[in-house]
């Protein structure tokens, strides 16, 4: 007579994680938090070797997040991203209900200003880049916008009649618009020109495909290959989708951008330290100091409130009529 199936046997930490991408694409969450995560599950259920993934619980959470802290000598945040990964494990993997995590050491939080790059940074800076990334650093600059936001721009994003650039699923997977300068209209356009004539190529050579957001591929089969939404930086090489077997172009990668920046920085003499996300900084500071009152700039930004925005100055409600860029302004 064959032995009844062990239900109690523990699942394996690959198990564990395969569940939990599960879930968490039921969930729509960005591949960047999915990556986290998982990360964060990985190393816990490490710390926690030898022990049933499902006998795991509060008191080992706070045990791992103490131990981040005193030992790993994490930051806040880093610390609090590890606690919301393993809060999700417990309640949406395993199914328990934890209403706080006590006794934790928690992580000394940081209190630091942005660095803030002058105009004349900004020019010297843009000064030393190239046709296409310079254009990527002005739209930083000029728009407010992170990193991402700036590369995964589409076609349809640019609204040139009204000088606005819509950010789709940024952070927070929220959606909002902000300004696109004057100063950048004709060499977008002419840009956008170039792009469409390698997104043709692409077509008459079977490809001209790229990513969708959620089920569109599904709604719209042809939308990946429909010009509105294709990439405004797209990359410069094309790759073959393992799971539709399409010829897509990815955007611009971040890393390239970073270096680029990076060396343009110290080509400029400039002596802080450049980042793509200090022209965003430098672009709501900026702002501040033409006039623009904190509650617009909280938008055009797309801050949830407005004490995130107040890092930039102490002074509210200044009153500006309009949005000009301070770009516009170089």
């Amino acid at each position: 007579m064959p032995r009844p199936t062990d239900t109690r046997r523990p699942p394996t930490a690959e198990q564990v994680v395969a569940r939990a991408r599960e879930i968490i694409r039921t969930k729509n969450y960005s591949r960047r938090t999915a990556k986290a995560y998982c990360g964060w599950i990985v190393r816990f259920l490490r710390f926690n070797r030898g022990r049933d993934p499902r006998t795991l619980g509060e008191t080992e959470i706070s045990r791992f997040l103490t131990y981040l802290a005193n030992q790993r000598k994490v930051s806040a945040s880093t610390q609090n991203q590890a606690a919301s990964a393993l809060l999700f494990l417990c309640r949406k993997v395993f199914r328990k209900e934890i209403e706080r995590l006590n006794d934790i050491v928690r992580a000394k939080p940081s209190k630091r200003l942005p660095v803030v790059l002058t105009r004349a940074e900004v020019q010297a800076l843009m000064d030393q880049l190239g046709d296409v990334q310079s254009l990527m650093v002005q739209l930083l600059y000029g728009g407010g916008l992170r990193l991402l936001e700036c590369l995964r721009l589409r076609v349809k994003d640019l609204d040139f009649d009204r000088r606005s650039i819509t950010v789709r699923c940024g952070k927070g997977n929220k959606d909002r618009v902000t300004v696109l300068p004057d100063k950048v209209v004709l060499l977008l356009r002419r840009h956008l020109l170039k792009v469409r004539e390698l997104h043709e190529t692409d077509l008459r050579e079977g490809g001209g495909w790229v990513e969708l957001p959620d089920a569109l591929g599904r709604k719209s089969p042809r939308a990946g290959q429909e010009w509105p939404w294709h990439w405004v930086f797209p990359a410069s090489r094309q790759y073959r989708d393992h799971e539709t077997d399409q010829l897509r172009r990815h955007h611009y990668h971040e890393s390239s951008l970073q270096r680029v920046v990076k060396q343009a920085a110290y080509k400029a003499g400039i002596t802080k330290r450049v980042s793509c996300h200090i022209l965003r900084h430098s672009f709501a500071t900026h702002l501040l100091e033409d006039g623009t009152d904190i509650r617009t700039l909280q938008e055009l930004l797309g801050h949830s409130s407005v004490t995130t925005t107040q890092i930039y100055t102490h002074v509210l409600n200044r009153g500006a009529n309009g949005v000009r860029s301070p770009l516009d302004r170089l």
